[in-house]
């Protein structure tokens, strides 16, 4: 082999690889330094918009949208730099990402649900909701399930989707709610002393409302007797202790009127 076609070759590769190296060198930088300005302008972002008066949730979309366009753009500029097509790039990204879509289409329904829940709002973080089957307080709002905590302590992941395809009530969004409870009364129980003396009663039950006051009405008859609606309001942490009080007083306010009990006998017909 000529002696001068090595040479230029070893030189050729020399050459190559010299270029080669400084351009890796160089990619590594614009890794590094391009991932430590992306983590510092997130980290800036977030801060400022923690600073507002805006909802956790928000936030926390934003930092995570942001960071996943700006590491694309740092993809795309680290291919450029290596003399990459970025078009025939962004055609291959394009394709790739109508294949994962057809591919993950529940998941990016549950992408989509989440930006609606994130936009409209009908919860935030800390209300207590019925949604998705599930009821309980919002622990967090994610770009693709909503973390439930139940009223036993139990954290429930729901997809978005389901969430937002279905009823939502939020619980936590009026100031107060209303405690539906019922009393049967004995047939021979004067119902006008009854509603009276639970009328005092419920009044003086911790967290109970005075605006709007309590309702106390016949609310239907049974072959037993009147049932009295027995309907306090309360704000809404202090619903379940209302609740439980309520029942309570029902109990010890016709113990101590001194009402007949109410018998529920179980009549069996002879047909023979």
């Amino acid at each position: 082999m000529d002696a001068n076609y090595l040479n230029e070759l070893s030189q050729n590769l020399i050459t190559w690889g010299a270029e080669f190296g400084l351009k890796a060198l160089g990619a590594i930088a614009i890794w590094v330094i391009g991932r430590k300005l992306i983590n510092l302008g997130v980290s800036l972002i977030t801060r400022a918009l923690k600073k507002q008066p805006i909802d956790v949730t928000i936030v926390t979309f934003v930092g995570s949208a942001v960071t996943i366009l700006l590491n694309i753009t740092l993809i795309v500029a680290l291919l450029g730099f290596f003399g990459v097509e970025t078009t025939s790039f962004a055609a291959l990204l394009a394709a790739a990402g109508f294949a994962i879509g057809a591919a993950w289409s529940g998941l990016l329904a549950n992408f989509a649900a989440g930006a609606f829940l994130i936009v409209l709002r009908p919860f935030k973080v800390g209300d207590f909701i019925q949604a998705g089957g599930v009821i309980g307080t919002v622990a967090e709002v994610g770009l693709f399930v909503t973390t439930i905590d139940t009223p036993d302590n139990v954290r429930t992941f729901v997809g978005n989707n389901k969430v937002f395809g279905d009823n939502i009530s939020n619980f936590s969004a009026n100031p107060y709610r209303r405690v539906d409870l019922t009393a049967q009364l004995h047939g021979g129980v004067d119902h006008r002393d009854a509603i009276a003396r639970l009328q005092q009663r419920v009044a003086q039950i911790p967290n109970v409302l005075k605006d709007p006051a309590p309702t106390l009405e016949i609310l239907e008859f049974t072959p037993f007797g009147p049932v009295l609606a027995v309907r306090p309001f309360c704000n809404n942490k202090d619903y379940w202790q209302v609740y439980f009080d309520t029942n309570r007083a029902i109990r010890e306010t016709f113990g101590d009127a001194g009402y007949p009990g109410v018998e529920h006998r179980l009549v069996v017909r002879n047909e023979s």
